[in-house]
């Protein structure tokens, strides 16, 4: 299942879409000339419309609104602790090369982390992420994580570390798996605001007991359609659609 959900993540980059309508009206021209120019008419105003991020950004907010954020001043004493979803660490293949934390822009996952940790030091920093890549390579996410949590100060009896999981649903059964947690109590889901919906569905049914925390927002009111950007346009389709796919695929499994 986890190298379906990967090979899944290219149906959800909508680059690779012009590019095979491109290759298919290359494909085509010798046969049937008229059919060829408007799979490329088509590739190309797809290709431009992609950079209009005012349609994405709203439905992106649909996600990112169904949990409310958490009052700074919350009072976490109920709290076991914080179950911190990896995604926010470049992949492995990178930082092996460098001797610093390398993070990516879900950084937020990590450096909130810390935040509450360090206004409440009884919580538990609990991190769930192995391998994230179909073909990856060098040390888990969870051994990229300890580097950035040393960096930040937090001490190794604070932390409890998942190092096996590859998707959202081995993130819940592997770390309901871990000695000394238990998930009836109260915990703390961190996770990006776009991703919590698939998340607290598949953790509680998982059994967790938890409450979500969410940060790593990327909308915020309207945007303007003068932010036309080709680059970010692509991207946010791509998120958009890569947690789309994964809430659809989860429920027909039964795994949220």
């Amino acid at each position: 299942m986890s190298l379906l959900s990967k090979l899944l993540n290219l149906l959800a980059q909508p680059l690779n879409l012009v590019l095979l309508m491109l290759v298919l009206s290359l494909l085509r021209a010798p046969s049937s000339p008229r059919s060829s120019r408007v799979l490329c008419a088509t590739a190309l105003l797809l290709l431009a419309l992609t950079g209009v991020k005012t349609l994405p950004d709203l439905l992106v907010t649909s996600l990112e609104n169904q949990y409310p954020e958490m009052p700074p001043d919350a009072d976490l004493r109920p709290y076991a602790g914080v179950i911190i979803l990896g995604g926010a660490l470049e992949p492995g293949h990178l930082s092996q090369h460098h001797s610093q934390p390398l993070l990516n822009s879900s950084a937020e996952r990590m450096t909130m982390a810390v935040a509450l940790w360090r206004r409440n030091p009884a919580l538990r920093l609990v991190f769930t992420g192995g391998e994230g890549e179909l073909f990856g390579s060098g040390p888990s996410e969870a051994e990229r994580a300890i580097r950035f949590f040393d960096s930040m100060g937090v001490p190794r009896q604070a932390l409890t570390l998942e190092s096996q999981s590859q998707n959202t649903y081995e993130n819940a059964i592997f770390t309901a798996r871990l000695p000394g947690l238990e998930p009836r109590q109260r915990w703390l889901l961190l996770t990006s605001a776009w991703h919590m919906p698939r998340s607290m569905a598949t953790f509680q049914k998982a059994g967790w007991n938890v409450t979500a925390y969410p940060v790593d927002y990327r909308t915020g009111g309207i945007t303007p359609l003068s932010t036309y950007n080709l680059g970010e346009g692509a991207e946010r389709w791509e998120l958009l659609l890569h947690e789309w796919l994964g809430i659809v695929s989860y429920r027909i499994s039964g795994r949220s």
